[in-house]
């Protein structure tokens, strides 16, 4: 093993390493800075468990870095078994981060609301390292061909369609953060990681130097890349507002006043106008919540619930941050007012005696023929 190869393999493995422990460092400060928090929230977006995948994403390519240094220092890389190591780990690799991935918000939508979507493309990643591992004792000698190593094209395939899902992922959550500059950088930062793969499946592709080269930076970039993001989830638990906070008045039809002092919020009457869903939607939530026994606080979304869809949820929220004008970092997000409790249902995250219901207001709507089941909470 040259010195050259030495030196990328070792910077390879302790900059993942380095890597790895940090994000691990955040995922536990996470946990247990902010485990009311994450609690109290059944959602199956837990930053904190999608934090704790990529971390071990990043530790495979370290096992994975000490296994390229056993292969060169006692001379076995050019097997055929440690290449379909490498092809292993990679689709290990994968694994993870799509796991990762399965607990992001801004994740397309067929995985971050669909389990079994997300079931199948496990078992389709198990699939894919079966076949890496059969592929080559099959094939014996004939594995590469014209240039092209055929056991490495289940990783490639796979590696590919994961690329995609990261740039999906990874842009939306930081352009929505405010972050478009650090958007476009991940999104180069995923195709170079797509890239630094290519070696093996085209073994001729490129010379020894520009692959080192393109891997280690490719790698570096997206352990940055994931740091930012793990930050950014650190600055949004932090930001969320606690239950007992948080005040409601509802004063009159269309019209609220409310106070969110980690928002910078305080006492801000917001007038609903003609958009009356969105106001009777977060006054059935706050009667519920007010009122009901633990049982009746929530309200099914969806599925043939009492609301139809999540978008009026977003909705309440993308009103309130209209009206009120805030900045960019004290604009609502949904989970600042709404909690998800499982099969979907959704609750009002203000406790009860900070929620404040003129009587009047009260009665005019559960007498209301349509809203006999509120008159039974209420009573």
């Amino acid at each position: 093993m040259t010195d050259v190869t030495r030196f990328h393999i070792l910077a390879h493995i302790i900059t993942s390493f380095t890597g790895a422990l940090l994000l691990l460092a955040i995922w536990y400060n996470i946990s247990d800075r902010f485990k009311q928090i994450l609690q109290e929230d059944n959602s199956p977006q837990r930053v904190d468990k999608g934090l704790q995948h990529l971390s071990l994403a990043i530790f495979v390519w370290v096992v994975a870095g000490c296994w390229a240094y056993l292969g060169n220092e006692f001379r076995f890389d050019q097997t055929s078994y440690y290449k379909t190591g490498n092809n292993l780990f990679s689709i290990i690799n994968d694994l993870f981060l799509f796991l990762a991935l399965c607990y992001a918000d801004h994740a397309p939508q067929f995985i971050q609301k669909n389990k079994k979507n997300s079931t199948r493309i496990v078992v389709l990643i198990f699939i894919m390292a079966l076949l890496t591992c059969l592929i080559p004792p099959s094939l014996g000698e004939h594995d590469e061909m014209h240039g092209l190593r055929i056991s490495a094209l289940p990783d490639l395939i796979l590696s590919g369609f994961l690329t995609f899902l990261l740039i999906v992922t990874f842009y939306r959550t930081f352009a929505n953060r405010g972050l478009k500059l650090v958007a476009v950088i991940s999104v180069i930062a995923i195709v170079f990681i797509f890239i630094s793969i290519l070696p093996d499946v085209f073994p001729d592709l490129y010379g020894d130097f520009a692959k080192e080269l393109i891997k280690i930076t490719a790698k570096t970039s997206f352990i940055a890349i994931t740091l930012v993001l793990a930050t950014s989830w650190v600055i949004q638990l932090a930001n969320t507002p606690k239950p007992n906070e948080m005040m409601i008045s509802f004063m009159d039809w269309s019209l609220i006043k409310l106070t969110i002092p980690s928002k910078k919020v305080f006492g801000a009457t917001i007038e609903f106008g003609s958009k009356t869903t969105q106001y009777i939607n977060l006054f059935k939530f706050a009667i519920r919540r007010k009122f009901g026994n633990e049982n009746a606080q929530s309200i099914l979304i969806g599925l043939g619930g009492e609301i139809n869809n999540q978008t009026y949820l977003s909705r309440i929220i993308d009103n309130i941050n209209e009206i009120l004008q805030l900045e960019e970092d004290q604009k609502l997000d949904r989970k600042d007012l709404f909690t998800f409790i499982g099969q979907g249902k959704y609750r009002l995250r203000i406790i009860p005696e900070n929620i404040k219901i003129d009587e009047t207001l009260l009665r005019e709507f559960i007498n209301t023929p349509v809203n006999q089941e509120y008159k039974s909470i209420v009573t």
